[in-house]
């Protein structure tokens, strides 16, 4: 089973940037998409980027479009979401998730590992 653990959250003010990283281990991390979702509170877990497992292809369903970037590293084992012209609306928990890479990264259920959530929050 691949681990995942998440960084680069913090206190931003808006407008600003943001860029989260996720390192992976404990597996082959070619062998698996990567996605990026977020939690605000009270709210359901928002799908926000996703990436196949070599890079090459990346997916953004919702708002974040045009402000975030998703990318991954292989070589390094690490998949990051570059976050700009951030809004008070983004701020919430961010969680870093694979799916195996026979999957579709570009839907939500095919992710079924997590990290622990990294905190972003976004003051206006």
């Amino acid at each position: 089973q691949v681990r995942l653990v998440e960084s680069g959250g913090g206190l931003v003010q808006a407008g600003g940037s943001l860029r989260l990283s996720c390192a992976a281990s404990g597996r082959t991390f070619s062998n698996y998409n990567m996605g990026w979702f977020r939690q605000a509170p009270g709210k359901e877990r928002e799908f926000v980027a996703g990436i196949s497992w070599n890079g090459g292809r990346t997916y953004y369903p919702g708002s974040v479009k045009g402000r975030f970037t998703i990318s991954r590293d292989n070589a390094r084992n690490t998949v990051y979401l570059q976050m700009n012209s951030l809004k008070p609306e983004d701020t919430a928990d961010y969680y870093c998730a694979a799916a195996d890479a026979y999957m579709d990264y570009t839907k939500a259920p095919a992710y079924h590992y997590w990290g622990q959530g990294t905190q972003v929050t976004v003051s206006s």
